[in-house]
């Protein structure tokens, strides 16, 4: 095992490893209300709500990735190159191990609910967009020779 970062603790490292999993689940939270907000929005062709959405998405993710490449950074001072999440989790006395393994499962579930949400919002605005498309410009083959 590797020696942490410079200046912290393998303690304060797990520390904020597992805080951080904690802020990302209330991230990941609000992040599922703003995604479902979005496709009401979308659904209601409402423009100027969907501006502010992509802005408030957008303000959501940038903490999410930053704590993800903060914790990348500390288990690979813990761990090595190789080092993964459970291999941290085995660090832990058993009652800390599970509930940091039971949160982190929460946590990745989470995570691909919000990446469903965002293909699913995604798909229904290009979805309107290529419907408006040819209420606006018409079939391309519509009077193609035949």
């Amino acid at each position: 095992m590797t020696a942490p970062r410079k200046g912290i603790t393998r303690q304060e490292a797990m520390r904020r490893v597992l805080q951080g999993m904690a802020d990302d689940r209330a991230g990941y939270a609000a992040l599922h209300t703003l995604l479902e907000e979005q496709f009401q929005a979308t659904l209601h062709h409402q423009s100027a709500q969907l501006t502010a959405l992509a802005d408030q998405v957008i303000a959501a993710v940038e903490p999410l990735d930053a704590r993800r490449r903060q914790r990348v950074s500390l288990v690979t001072a813990l761990l090595g190159p190789q080092g993964d999440m459970p291999q941290l989790f085995a660090l832990l006395q058993e009652d800390a191990r599970a509930t940091a393994e039971r949160d982190w499962a929460a946590l990745e579930q989470m995570v691909l609910e919000c990446k469903r949400l965002n293909a699913r919002n995604s798909d229904l605005l290009t979805e309107q967009y290529s419907i408006m498309q040819r209420v606006l410009h018409g079939e391309e083959d519509t009077y193609a020779p035949g």
